[in-house]
Formats: structure tokens, sequence, C-alpha cells
């Protein structure tokens, strides 16, 4: 089982992890820091021994498709491990351009069971990004039944949606009032906190609670999961450096210290999906 970590602090190097993931510069939504090609190399050439994924998560638009052809040229001579794309245009350009670089297909919640992950494997995708909204339970009977190389997230804030709009510009805009690139809002139902940033790219929606999955990697390693990722954002940078070491020894001993549990139990006890099904029910009128 390999780590691969979404940092948000830019570093020359990265310690203890097999793998890094950068988002791509105009091309990728969702993230704290994106990378120019430039950059991406830079950093390729600091981390010889590392896996390197880009991702190219962005809804793509006709205009981007001609740019981001000669950007795919660019990656492919980099000679990285993997590109993590949500748009299917990419799964195509990649065909038509005839690229090597392998391809991550991340989809959100799309990628939710094993038939569909065995086809995108046979339309070229090495590997998979299993969806967020799906239980551990449902995890392991993809890893086990797909062709394909899963990757679990396991560490880090759940995205709930992204829209291309100026929200919060907008918002302050009606209040006139000045604009901050990030607010927390509260759903009036559930309580819940989420936070909300506004950057070039559109509007990001975050559940303000990180996803502590340290109690699922025994079983995801025990079914022979190949990657898991942790990202940085919400989490204090020196624990999310000390839980990567912490999680490569962890992984190390094959998965035999609890203490590590134990441990990373102040990252709080909220699991997500990984033990609780979602359920859809039709509301009958009146």
């Amino acid at each position: 089982m390999k780590i691969l970590i979404e940092p948000i602090t830019k570093k020359d190097k990265y310690e203890d992890s097999d793998g890094i993931i950068l988002a791509l510069k105009d091309y990728s939504v969702q993230s704290m820091n994106y990378y120019t090609i430039d950059e991406i190399k830079t950093i390729k050439d600091n981390n010889p021994t590392k896996e390197i994924f880009i991702s190219i998560n962005k809804n793509l638009m006709n205009e981007d498709i001609e740019p981001l052809s000669n950007i795919l040229k660019e990656l492919d001579k980099l000679n990285i491990t993997g590109i993590f794309f949500y748009d299917t245009a990419v799964l195509e350009l990649h065909r038509e351009l005839d690229l090597k670089t392998d391809l991550v297909w991340s989809s959100t919640h799309m990628v939710n069971n094993y038939k569909t992950c065995n086809y995108y494997n046979e339309k070229g995708c090495k590997y998979a990004l299993l969806g967020k909204e799906i239980t551990l339970e449902e995890m392991q009977e993809i890893i086990t039944n797909s062709s394909i190389t899963s990757m679990v997230e396991v560490i880090g804030l759940p995205s709930v949606a992204f829209s291309k709009r100026k929200l919060v510009s907008n918002f302050y805009s009606d209040l006139g009032k000045k604009k901050k690139d990030s607010i927390i809002i509260e759903e009036k139902m559930t309580k819940e906190k989420y936070i909300v940033n506004e950057d070039s790219n559109g509007t990001d929606f975050f559940l303000d609670r990180v996803v502590n999955g340290t109690s699922i990697i025994k079983d995801l390693y025990n079914v022979d999961c190949k990657y898991i990722v942790l990202r940085e954002y919400g989490i204090d940078k020196d624990t999310f450096y000390e839980l990567v070491k912490d999680t490569k020894d962890y992984i190390s001993n094959k998965c035999t210290d609890e203490g590590y549990i134990d441990k990373y139990k102040k990252l709080g006890d909220f699991t997500n999906f990984f033990f609780k099904k979602t359920i859809y029910k039709v509301k009958k009128n009146g």
C-alpha cells in the first residue's frame, strides 16, 4: 500500500509519502495550491523517488481543448506517474494524442461500483479514485472485483460542491460590503458548518469537518488496496506531516499498531460514509 498526499504547503521536497498530487494551474479546482508546468518539473526533479500525479478535475470548455492538448504533451514528456481527470475530454485527448501517461478516473460520486471501474479500465484508465460517498464495504467490493487499481481518500475535508459562479463576491456585492475570499456558513436544518472559498476558478464548498479514516486503513490493506490519499487541507501543517510519517510506519508494520489509531483520534471521530449507507427515499406529497 502506497501513500499519496495533496499538500497545501509548497515545499522543495516531500518526505515519507510515496507520491504527491499536484493540481494543474487553470485546469483544476478545489485545491489550495495550483502548479505550473515549470513548478511541476522542479518538484519532480527534487523528488526523483516519488510518484507524481497531476490533477485535472475541471469541467472543460471548447476553448480549453487546444491549450490542454499542448499541456498534456508536455506532461507526457516528464514521465509522471499519472493524471487524475474528471472530464472525459481528457480520456479522449489521451487516446487521440497517443499519450503514455497513465490515467486516474476521478469523477467524484460516479466512481461507486466495480463494473463501471472495469469499463474505464478497458478504456485505458489504470487507476480510479473511489467516490467519497460509498461505504468501506462497498470500497472493499470494488477493490476485490475490479481490474482497475483503486485509490481511497482516507484523510481530508470532504468536498461538497463547486460552482463556476463567483458566489462569495455576489453575496458581498448584494450587501454592499467588502468581499472576503473565504467564509463559513451554517446549514439551518442540520447545523453543519461549511467552508466556502472563492478563487479565480469559482466557488468551492467543503464540510468543515476532517474525515478521519485511520481506522479503515487496516481493512483496506487486507484487501490489497494499492493507494491511500491524505489531504492536508483542514489539518495543522506539523500534525499533517507527522501523520504522513506515522502512517508510513503503520503500513510498514503491516497494520498491527493500534496505537496509531488512538493517537489520531485528535483529528476527530467523523468517518463520513465509511460506515453509513446513503439511502434515498421518495417523499410522498402531503
